[in-house]
């Protein structure tokens, strides 16, 4: 009894007394024999279930979970309300066709000129090709899809002929790269293009349908118990706009873990230095577009794994609204921290694919009542003018919790720019409970996917799993039921501190991730890693978007001393992607400074004769 804890709501909770504990994820970090022989204890009856307790109490677990009594009632899904409207914005129908929305899309965006496509002089800044440079290529006829398909083939066979082998793609058919793009090449030769992303090429996780390639989640043997019939939602409204789809991107297994570690196929290096992790989980994705092979992935996001893995390499990661987009034909299909998202080399491009994708499934549509959705209109004068009157909230303490400071000052210089050039304001808040809020998106993510795959690691499939995985499960299976609907009452209560903070501000700022890209161990590759300390630095800032459901972006903001990419985080409202985009855009065109060239990059566009 002396141990009992009894919380305050979060109503009554007086916010000039809350103090910011630093926030340090206890576990050890393990590979090679060392791992082996933790899994081999994990998974055995008692002292497996010895040791799962021990690291949950490391974790203030047990004071959490089984000693105190939290007031709020459970939120079992994110649950939203109603909305002030964004200024300055094109709303998008969900039931319209996705090329009409994507038309749409192209129209908010600003003036493009072509002529950097031309230009041979190797002085020029390094920049990445967009969607609408390979569009204009396409209908000036200075390349074909096919053209740019034999370019791809030849760039990812020398990319996966690595040694070590690091393959981006773990499926993938040439001849089917190939027939998709004859098929958009003669729809430009006949003027009969679907879209802006006709002929473009897009690269998709390997936890995402994507007919006719096996999903596989990079495991060894996952499709065999999953057939593939058709395309995952997200990837049928990218099929109908004319997309070429390139196979499926490398990943971190089961998309349980954030470095990107995968020794069943071979580890993603991370293109600005291949002896370091691109993170995860949608590795692949992330380094096939920061690599210059494709100027967009789609990825999946439960645990930041579309924002952690884009800060990292350098690219545009968007997480979106819970239930903004569908997403039956993924592996976790009733997920309720996950979401499907674009990983792009630049904002106008996330824009574009996201305006393809979106769109609530139907039982959303009655559960969550989402608002239309909306897009910034870059193209219009007043798009930057109403940056001024958003209001950024600010975290100090929480922000500068990074493993250097060299990130927090980047992202801290962006703020400034963004006060001098556009007026933004940023107002100091406080977040309370974050440590909790990582715990309850910690048991409510392993508790959901382990319901959907106790049915496939119950039937002997689990000694297949790498090691780091089976960590992963071991600790997932330590979670009770009623650890689980104590995580439900604790997201009640910090959807009622966010919902509280976002009447006083329109967007949460943080660095993306509190560490750079980390050096890969040798031994990791062919034993695995397990990692508890680097996933905490890897996962401080992206909790809210997950378990709250929040829209959230990572736009690349510079580069640290050893030129290792750094992301800034913009978390909105609900349903509020047009707001986030907005800004990402602006600190893209007029904040982040000049990009830098990664060591492992290919010119798929420049590699055709022009």
């Amino acid at each position: 009894m002396g141990r009992k804890r009894v919380m305050l709501p979060a109503s009554e909770i007086d916010m000039t007394t809350v103090k910011y504990m630093p926030q340090r994820t206890q576990g050890p970090h393990l590979t090679g024999f060392w791992l082996k022989l933790s899994v081999m204890l994990a998974e055995l009856p008692i002292i497996g279930s010895m040791i799962m307790t021990l690291v949950k109490n490391k974790n203030q677990g047990a004071e959490m979970y089984k000693y105190t009594m939290i007031p709020e009632t459970p939120l079992f899904a994110p649950e939203f309300p109603p909305q002030e409207s964004e200024p300055d914005v094109v709303c998008l129908e969900e039931d319209g066709k996705p090329e009409e929305r994507v038309e749409l899309a192209l129209q908010c965006l600003s003036d493009y000129n072509p002529g950097s496509i031309c230009i041979t002089d190797s002085t020029t800044p390094f920049r990445y090709w967009k969607i609408r440079d390979y569009a204009y290529a396409y209908r000036s006829q200075l390349t074909t899809p096919s053209q740019v398909a034999e370019d791809f083939i030849s760039a990812i066979e020398d990319s996966n002929n690595q040694n070590p082998p690091a393959p981006l793609l773990i499926s993938y058919d040439p001849d089917e790269i190939r027939r998709q793009a004859a098929s958009s090449t003669q729809r430009f030769k006949e003027g009969s293009e679907l879209s802006i992303l006709d002929g473009i090429f897009i690269a998709v996780k390997d936890d995402i349908d994507c007919y006719p390639y096996p999903s596989k989640g990079a495991t060894t043997w996952f499709h065999e118990m999953h057939e593939v019939k058709k395309d995952a939602v997200c990837v049928s409204r990218l099929r109908s706009c004319g997309a070429v789809f390139v196979g499926k991107t490398n990943m971190h297994e089961l998309a349980m873990g954030t470095t990107g570690n995968n020794p069943n196929f071979g580890t993603p290096r991370n293109p600005h230095d291949p002896d370091r992790y691109t993170g995860g989980s949608s590795s692949g994705s992330a380094a096939i577009v920061a690599s210059g092979l494709c100027p967009a992935a789609l990825g999946t996001d439960g645990g930041g794994s579309i924002r952690v893995p884009s800060s990292l390499c350098g690219v545009v990661g968007l997480k979106t609204t819970y239930g903004r987009t569908d997403i039956k034909g993924l592996i976790y299909t009733s997920s309720t921290v996950a979401s499907v998202g674009p990983i792009t080399a630049t904002v106008e491009d996330a824009i574009l694919v996201y305006a393809a994708i979106l769109g609530s499934s139907p039982a959303e549509r009655v559960s969550l009542k989402p608002a239309l959705p909306c897009l910034p209109n870059l193209s219009s004068f007043e798009s930057y003018s109403s940056l001024g009157s958003l209001r950024f909230g600010k975290y100090t303490e929480w922000f500068n919790d990074v493993f250097s400071t060299e990130i927090s000052d980047k992202c801290d210089d962006i703020l400034n720019q963004l006060s001098e050039k556009h007026g933004v304001k940023t107002i100091e808040i406080v977040i309370p409970e974050l440590h909790e809020m990582h715990n309850a998106l910690i048991v409510s993510l392993g508790s959901e996917a382990l319901s959907q795959l106790n049915p496939y690691v119950d039937n002997g499939k689990l000694a297949r799993l790498t090691c780091d995985t089976r960590i992963n499960l071991a600790i997932f299976r330590a979670f009770t039921a009623s650890e689980y609907v104590v995580a439900q009452c604790l997201r009640q209560r910090f959807m009622y501190y966010h919902m509280e903070i976002f009447k006083k501000v329109d967007i949460i700022v943080t660095p993306t991730t509190a560490m750079t890209a980390t050096i890969i161990s040798p031994s990791a590759l062919t034993a695995g890693e397990t990692n508890i300390p680097v996933v905490g630095n890897l996962m401080r800032f992206v909790v809210a978007g997950n378990l709250l459901g929040f829209p959230a972006i990572s736009v690349p903001v510079g580069y640290d001393k050893q030129g290792l990419p750094i992301g800034m985080q913009l978390i909105g409202r609900p349903w509020s992607e047009a707001s986030i985009l907005r800004v990402a855009a602006a600190i893209e065109e007029t904040c982040a400074g000049p990009k830098k060239k990664p060591v492992q990059f290919y010119d798929i566009l420049k590699g055709n004769p022009m």
